[in-house]
């Protein structure tokens, strides 16, 4: 039976290359990605992530670097883009894993705040299924809480989004784009970092200065914790992309 994976999505703001790299390494490997956005529309990316507009010369370091964009044109091309289900008529037990995209243009606080996804999260974890979560969909997970009313990530090692990285990328827009990579004013590492048993369980991983790709797989950085998985930016979505397949081809079947 074809694996089957869902994908999440806010109806505009999420990250290109967060998205359209796991899909592509899914997809070729013949797993299915069923995605879904509030009302079933099609989802809008974040544009400068895509374009680079407005970043200057910053547009080679903080927008989708060439293998994104090629892997998105692609996905633009998928019937499964175009016809996402509802956030309403998602199905847990119909897939076998779910993956968390992030993106931090303020379109994405729909999908971070949404008591609807939270509790499907929830449900993932209850029944043991992997969950894989990137960036800002590491903030979805933090928030998602077992029946004990902690976090799911309690007790678990998780990595997302460094401050460093935060505000860096922050201070070097800000005269120009505002507050657009502050989608809240708690960073995503101080967030996350509150919801575990322990700051020990927050893993920085290597100083992140280049994007990892199919053939340097090594330039990422992920944590896996169980059937939990997790990463820090678009720059580790090969290496997260290509370990949450490898936990989706050992998930057994419905």
């Amino acid at each position: 039976m074809q694996k089957k994976v869902l994908i999440p999505l806010p109806s505009k703001d999420f990250d290109p290359t967060e998205v359209a790299i796991p899909w592509k390494i899914l997809n070729d490997s013949q797993v299915k990605v069923v995605f879904a956005t509030p009302t079933g529309s099609e989802a809008v990316c974040d544009q400068h992530m895509l374009t680079g507009s407005r970043l200057g010369p910053l547009a080679p370091l903080l927008a989708a670097d060439k293998n994104a964009l090629k892997a998105y044109q692609e996905l633009t091309q998928a019937d499964e883009f175009h016809h996402p289900i509802k956030w309403d008529e998602i199905s847990p037990d119909q897939f076998q894993g779910l993956l968390l995209p992030g993106g931090h243009a303020q379109g994405m606080k729909e999908y971070l705040e949404s008591s609807l996804l939270q509790k499907t999260v929830s449900h993932f974890f209850e029944m043991n299924k992997p969950v894989g979560a990137i960036c800002h969909g590491v903030v979805l997970a933090a928030r998602s809480q077992r029946p004990d009313g902690r976090s799911v990530l309690y007790g678990r090692k998780t990595t997302a989004l460094l401050a460093s990285q935060e505000m860096a990328a922050w201070v070097l827009t800000c005269t120009w784009m505002g507050n657009y990579y502050r989608t809240y004013p708690q960073t995503v590492e101080s967030e996350v970092t509150a919801a575990l048993e322990t700051r020990e369980h927050f893993l920085k991983g290597p100083t992140p200065l280049f994007r990892d790709s199919s053939s340097n797989l090594g330039r990422g950085f992920v944590v896996q914790d169980g059937n939990y998985l997790s990463a820090r930016w678009p720059g580790d979505a090969h290496q997260f992309a290509t370990a949450f397949l490898k936990m989706i081809k050992y998930q057994p079947d419905l």
